[in-house]
This record gives C-alpha cells, structure tokens and sequence, in this order.
C-alpha cells in the first residue's frame, strides 16, 4: 500500500512492534474533534480515586510548557516574518497550544487542589526565556526549523497518546486524546509548510535527520526540567537541571510502550524523507524502546 504524505501507521499504539508490512495507516482517533473547546470535556465525570499521582506530576509540567504556546509563535514569526501564509497558521496553532494548557491545568488543579496554576506558570516563564529577539532560525535554515517542529509535535502526539492510555481517570483520558489529535495535526501543518521551504533551501534527507535526533536529544534539556521544577517543587526548592531533568525523565520514559514509539520513529523518519516503514523504523524503534527503558529503570534506582 502506497501511503500519502501524512499517512503514516499505527495498528496497535501500545502494542509490540511488528513487521512493518503488517503496519495499517495511521489515523485520527474515532470521535476526534476538531477545535474543541473547554466545553467539550466531561468535567463531571472526574474520579479522584482513579488520579495517578506520578501522572499527575507530569500533567501540572505539561500544562504549563503548552499554556507557553504564544510565546513559541512570537519566535516562529520572528523566523518567518514574511511568510504571512505560514505566520497566519501559526496564530491559530498557538490558540490551540494554549489551550491544551487550560484544559491540563484545569484538570491537575481538581486532581490537586493545593496546585495553583497560574503561580505555577509564573514561576516557570521567569526562569525559562526563549530567544525571542532573533529573526533568523537556531537550526540554521527555515527548513530545518520546521523538521525540529516537525519532531517536537511528533514527541507530543506519541507522549499525548501515551498519557491516554496509561491513565485510568476518564477527564484526563479524554484531554490526552484530544490534544494527541490536535498534535498530529500540528504536525501536518508544520510538515506541509517544511515541504515548501524545501523548494527554496534544499536541505538533503540526512540534513533533516540529523536537525531531528539534535532536537530530539535536546528533550531533556531546561525547558521540560524547568517545567517539571515550576509546577512540582516545594517551596524554597532551587533548581538544579540534572535533578529535574531526571525526575522528569523517569516518569515521562516510563508511560511509553513500543507502538507509541514505534510511531514517533515513523514520524520522523517520514519528515526526514526516509522510508516510513521499513526495517529502519523496526531498528530504531528497539533501540529507543531499550533505550527509555534502561534510562526510566537508572533513574528510579537513583531517586529520581
């Protein structure tokens, strides 16, 4: 089967991985909505007594690095300024951004009531900064800064869809499908617009792929450290990266099974230019697998 541009795979997301012809394409999810509202979720259907408390440490993080939406699109159309086709895009991805935000939020301040989200928010925007006073790209090109977009929306629908199906309380399920969806999108979008900057800037498949495992090995760096520390840290807490980098890690690696990787892989391989579903994925799949694995069991050993 001959898959179309954004036809990537996923059989079984939380299943093993299997041989790649036995691979079906990739779909949204049944009931998936499109500019969904906060209205939309069944806030009366929470259940305190299904709330998983390491869960709930990485939603309160995860809530405020997507509430930080504006201040990613400020950077973007700073690269892009005269790009008015993909600025305008950007408006409305950020909206949505924003709102995966609110409703995570939301969600973790019923979960735990002493959670403030808004002091929580604060403390993580005053000590983590992007560059917002640059007009061209840190990957070098526009190109290559919409492949690491392309990576960063591939990590969020695989770890939105991870969530989903490791939670037990139905709100919080019920937000993580919503927002795994719109991640997928998002990556549609950024792929879609990446494909026209390649008619200008040519960046080659291993250029891609080597700006998407540079991106992907920046996942524990400050910023998802910095969250985990803003929105989970007792007071009078100082931050030290490798702490919060690693408590982060060893939750966030641990929600994951192979098809939720299995698929990320075949993301980023599609957004590199290389072959989706090939013995490539199958390699890269057991050696990411083997690979969080090791790095969630370390760092429990450790007190992570």
């Amino acid at each position: 089967m001959k898959a179309g541009p954004f036809s990537l795979y996923d059989k079984d997301v939380s299943g093993p991985v299997g041989p790649a012809t036995q691979r079906t394409a990739l779909r949204l999810p049944a009931g998936f909505m499109k500019n969904w509202t906060l209205d939309d979720i069944a806030w009366d259907a929470f259940d305190r007594s299904k709330v998983d408390p390491e869960l709930l440490k990485l939603v309160k993080a995860a809530a405020l690095v997507e509430h930080n939406g504006y201040e990613y699109a400020t950077y973007l159309k700073n690269v892009f300024g005269e790009d008015a086709e993909f600025t305008t895009a950007i408006d409305g991805w950020a909206r949505e951004e924003v709102q995966h935000g609110e409703a995570l939020g939301r969600w973790a301040m019923m979960a735990d009531p002493t959670f403030n989200f808004d002091t929580a928010f604060k403390k993580f925007t005053d000590g983590y900064k992007l560059p917002l006073d640059v007009t061209t790209s840190v990957r070098g090109t526009r190109a290559g800064e919409l492949m690491a977009r392309c990576i960063v929306e591939t990590g969020t629908s695989s770890y939105y869809s991870a969530l989903r199906d490791a939670a037990g309380e139905p709100v919080l399920k019920q937000i993580c499908a919503y927002i795994a969806a719109d991640e997928l999108r998002h990556y549609k979008l950024f792929y879609t617009h990446m494909r026209r900057w390649l008619e200008r800037e040519h960046l080659g498949k291993w250029g891609r792929l080597r700006i998407g495992l540079a991106r992907i090995q920046e996942s524990e760096d400050d910023e998802l450290a910095y969250a985990y520390f803003a929105a989970n840290a007792p007071a009078g807490a100082v931050y030290e990266r490798s702490v919060y980098a690693g408590a982060y890690a060893r939750r966030a690696y641990a929600v994951y099974r192979p098809g939720h990787v299995q698929r990320g892989v075949a993301m980023v391989l599609k957004a590199a230019g290389l072959d989706a579903t090939g013995r490539l994925n199958d390699w890269l799949t057991r050696l990411a697998v083997g690979f969080m694995r090791w790095r969630s069991q370390r760092l429990a050993r450790a007190g992570a």
